[in-house]
């Protein structure tokens, strides 16, 4: 292996990780906040990446019904409970935050669908549409069973995967698609090393969304608000701190992410209605590295993914998929004699 494969290898590792990196934060974020392990973030990315596609071919994504119908039904959800609980004074607030949000976007996307506009106009507006995703998703799906147990939200959160990877076969086809590279051209590193824009394009954005999420929890007053969520929801709570408005935050957060993922990783990877499943759980690789709590860890941890996966494909890639995967078994086993440590040294203080 020469000097320039390596260093081939090292740069799709990097930018590989670096999408990794930012499907595993929203992964971690979510987790602190709800104990659900979002698995339909995958699916989200997926259908960024396939809205930009269906806009860039002036055609009307499917994705604008799924987001309409979901909003629909998510305020209606949202109402209903709040009239059972005698709430009905912030109906006005259900409505426009479960209704008219999301169908903005959906009326956007149907009048620049089949029309010549800006590459920029066509991005913003597919983040716009794809961003309430999660938030509907959880509000439809998850809250009703907030209060079960980890194991029962990932189960629900497995099952919303597989309903939403039909739904997706059934708005966007079984065919593959890619977009159009936001930055083209390419450049040459020593040795005669060819790198594509768009690689560094996503090594660029995800350093940048490391820094901005630093600055977000370290000085925002919604981050810390998160973060106490994270830490103590009873706490958050009795300060001030509403878990709902906490989780629907996060899931926001999240899906912004996701979609992130999805338009910069499609002009690179043909992507499908089912690809975001794969990137997911490659994502939550590096999440338990960091044991879903860490950011810096799950961020090394993802560009470690990343790396050895640029490298399995390179030396066995019929069994990169296994060698990928088999770095949870360590983490876990690791993981489970800590916490099986943590549990003793709490009995011996209470003792």
């Amino acid at each position: 292996m020469s000097l320039d494969i390596v260093l081939i290898l090292l740069i799709d590792g990097l930018s590989t990780g670096a999408i990794y990196l930012l499907a595993g934060l929203g992964f971690v974020l979510v987790f602190s906040v709800t104990r659900v392990i979002f698995i339909p973030s995958g699916d989200i990315a997926a259908f960024a990446a396939l809205t930009l596609a269906a806009f860039q071919s002036r055609t009307v994504p499917g994705s604008i019904w799924l987001v309409a119908a979901m909003a629909v039904l998510a305020c209606l959800a949202e109402c209903v409970t709040l009239v059972r609980n005698g709430s009905a004074r912030r109906l006005p607030h259900a409505i426009f935050f479960y209704a008219v949000l999301p169908l903005i976007p959906c009326i956007a996307g149907l009048a620049i669908a089949k029309q010549d506009v800006p590459e920029i106009l066509r991005i913003a507006i597919t983040m716009a549409l794809i961003l309430p995703m999660g938030v509907l998703i959880d509000r439809l799906t998850l809250r009703p069973l907030a209060t079960s147990s980890t194991l029962i939200l990932f189960i629900v959160a497995i099952a919303v995967h597989f309903l939403i990877a039909g739904i997706g076969l059934i708005v966007f086809g079984p065919e593959g698609v890619r977009t159009n590279p936001i930055l083209d051209g390419v450049a040459s590193l020593p040795g005669g090393v060819v790198v594509p824009a768009q690689q560094i394009l996503m090594m660029i954005v995800a350093l940048l969304l490391s820094l901005v999420f630093y600055l977000f929890f370290g000085r925002s007053i919604t981050g810390k608000a998160l973060r106490a969520t994270a830490s103590n929801r009873v706490g958050a709570r009795l300060m001030g701190i509403r878990p709902e408005r906490a989780a629907a935050a996060a899931y926001l957060i999240a899906s912004g992410l996701a979609a992130i993922v999805g338009i910069l990783i499609a002009p690179v990877t043909t992507m499908y209605y089912d690809s975001g499943f794969m990137i997911g759980l490659k994502a939550s690789v590096g999440a338990i590295i960091g044991g879903m709590a860490s950011y810096p860890i799950t961020a090394i941890g993802s560009v470690f993914i990343g790396i050895l996966e640029s490298g399995a494909s390179f030396v066995a890639s019929d069994y990169k998929e296994i060698i990928i995967f088999s770095v949870v078994i360590p983490v876990l086993i690791w993981r489970s004699f800590a916490v099986h440590r943590d549990g003793d040294e709490e009995i011996e203080e209470l003792a």
